[in-house]
């Protein structure tokens, strides 16, 4: 599988935001997400980071 789990980076710690995510797009300051599942979600910040060997997407809110 290549799917990846979503966290939001906020005061040193990582929060899930979406579990078995299947599509990133970003659409200019937002993320746009869906999962395995159908869920979708739109985040307002910027990827921090991808690691695709821990199937980790990290994102960060942009103030």
């Amino acid at each position: 599988m290549c799917e990846a789990n979503a966290y939001v980076y906020r005061d040193g710690n990582e929060e899930i935001y979406l579990e078995s995510v299947d599509m990133l797009v970003p659409e200019g300051d937002k993320i746009f997400m869906r999962n395995l599942f159908g869920e979708q979600k739109t985040f307002v910040g910027r990827v921090r980071e991808i690691s695709l060997l821990r199937h980790k997407i990290l994102l960060e809110e942009t103030t």
